[in-house]
């Protein structure tokens, strides 16, 4: 009866220390949680689980099903995906013109979800510039291309310096013979480096641009992309361009793809040097994974293999293993 007593006491003794334990480690683990840096603290933008939700004709269809996005400081990047894919509509959210239904965005401190009309309308007018794909919707056409370009700083009164900050920007995209020029007197390519110098001239955070190569031919659309990348190196504005040209996309350091509202995979390039010094630009895809761990894997991998419904996984030291589920044959 003691030994028993005794075992029991024992018992009750561990179970109390046990219990302790237990919520010390609770304990533990919530405050690391909350010294834990947020999601996209050092990002320049941040989007997390992004949602946004059209209604029509009482018809719900999710454009962004909780998309996650970082973006740093100086990157140079690119948005491709199919037409549907939600690129747009996470374009439109970031330019301050379209509020996310869900989740949480943030572009150089700004919080997209809780900004009044008045301030999107700072917003759009200092922290953000905009090319759009049709040249005609990004000047005023009865301006000059220098007017044009000096019209964002007298809307946001800074007036004093605006020719000089007009000249200075049209000279380094190449264009300061063509400051005289109306839009119509203008090629196509001219009227996007004109563009660019607009979205340039109260000096955003970021510059964001919508297919700005789609009406160009090739050799034009290389002229524009130039002008882009001069702007990232020499004035170091973070630059997204949403874009089905291949080219383009090949000419970025990083291209992020979207699939059915979500980032799915990304390619990131690095140049590396051989032993008799020649240089190469490297290209490596990955598939992202979001904050649920959740990864889509490329749609030419899963056919390839015939991976439908589900997949088998196996964890091992250094790698998952992912193989198609051979209970189906």
């Amino acid at each position: 009866m003691t030994k028993t007593g005794t075992s029991s006491r024992g018992a009750g003794v561990a179970g109390s220390a046990a219990d302790t334990t237990t919520l010390e480690e609770l304990e533990r683990r919530a405050t690391a949680r909350r010294d834990r840096p947020s999601y996209g603290h050092d990002a320049l933008i941040a989007c997390d689980r992004l949602v946004r939700i059209f209604t029509t004709d009482g018809v719900e269809v999710q454009a962004l099903q909780g998309l996650d996005l970082l973006v740093k400081e100086g990157e140079l990047m690119a948005l491709v995906g199919a037409s549907g894919s939600g690129k747009s509509t996470l374009m439109n959210i970031l330019a301050g013109l379209d509020v996310p239904t869900a989740g949480a965005a943030r572009v150089a401190g700004c919080d997209l979800l809780a900004m009044d009309g008045k301030a999107r309308l700072r917003y759009r007018r200092e922290v953000v510039g905009f090319v759009w794909q049709q040249t005609a919707r990004n000047l005023l056409p009865y301006l000059t291309a220098a007017q044009n370009v000096a019209l964002p700083m007298q809307l946001r009164g800074h007036a004093k310096h605006k020719a000089e900050r007009a000249e200075e920007l049209l000279s380094m995209l190449g264009i300061a013979d063509a400051r005289d020029r109306r839009p119509h007197q203008l090629s196509g390519g001219q009227q996007q480096r004109v563009a660019i110098a607009v979205a340039l001239a109260n000096n955003p955070a970021v510059l964001l641009a919508d297919e700005p190569t789609g009406e160009l031919d090739s050799a034009t659309g290389e002229q524009v992309f130039a002008a882009f990348r001069r702007a990232n190196e020499e004035l170091g504005t973070t630059i997204v361009i949403v874009t089905h040209d291949q080219a383009v996309a090949s000419e970025v350091r990083r291209t992020v793809a979207i699939r059915d509202g979500r980032t799915s995979s990304e390619v990131l390039r690095r140049t590396e040097v051989d032993e008799q010094g020649q240089e190469s630009l490297v290209a490596r895809e990955y598939a992202m994974l979001d904050r649920a761990g959740r990864l889509q894997l490329p749609a030419d991998y899963t056919q390839s293999l015939g991976m439908e419904h589900r997949v088998a996984l196996e964890l091992e030291q250094d790698h998952i293993g992912v193989w198609p589920d051979d209970t189906e044959h």
